[in-house]
């Protein structure tokens, strides 16, 4: 279980050659950039995890009403997704490259429009940032262009004692925790049924390169 980018720097030079790891050659990781803003009062927010409008930040959440660990009844800390931020994903600004103080401004200025009556200089008694921090991730998630799913394996593979997880691999979702999740319990179900000698799932079919 790990990313693809960092499993094909692994594969054995005799298995490379093999139409089944040779297809990960079309999975590539993109760029994702995390951010962790704290505030020194309490946003208006719902206790969930938010999908945003805003063309910067895909999903944020309020980590002091979501989190236990994160609790605060009179300060907010939001994390967020900043992307796409890179031509890979669509992005037309390279993000990735820009400094913290420059991705954390362009936040803020996505925040005042996803929280108006909280963020902005126009609020004479606005939220304050306190502090903040900038996660850069160079290869996350793979790049899930037109495509691609063709390019992502079975969890049961030729190597008989190997198995692979990781939400790059073929199941129902995109990149993400829940893909990474029901990945894993497919390849538990590989290994259960090879074990007790019963049938497993198969090798997905490789589409010709």
């Amino acid at each position: 279980a790990m990313p693809v980018d960092v499993f094909k720097r692994l594969i054995p030079s005799a298995w490379s050659k093999m139409p089944f790891f040779q297809q990960f050659d079309n999975l590539e990781g993109i760029p994702v950039i995390n951010l962790h803003l704290w505030f020194d009062r309490k946003l208006k927010n719902v206790d969930a995890l938010c999908f945003s409008r805003s063309p910067l930040l895909s999903v944020y959440a309020d980590m002091s009403t979501c989190c236990k660990e994160y609790e605060d009844a009179e300060r907010s800390m939001l994390e967020l997704v900043f992307a796409p931020c890179s031509s890979l994903a669509g992005s037309e600004v390279n993000w990735i490259a820009k400094t913290d103080d420059e991705i954390v401004e362009a936040t803020m200025k996505e925040l005042e429009r996803l929280f108006p009556t909280d963020i902005g200089p126009h609020l004479p008694d606005g939220a304050k940032l306190r502090k903040s921090k900038v996660v850069k991730v160079p290869r996350s998630v793979y790049a899930a262009n037109p495509g691609r799913n063709k390019y992502r394996p079975s969890q049961e593979t030729p190597i008989r004692n190997l198995t692979l997880a990781g939400c790059w691999t073929s199941q129902k979702f995109l990149g993400s925790m829940e893909g990474a999740i029901l990945a894993g319990k497919l390849a538990a179900e590989v290994i259960c049924s090879r074990a007790s000698g019963q049938p497993s799932q198969g090798i997905k079919e490789v589409d010709p390169l």
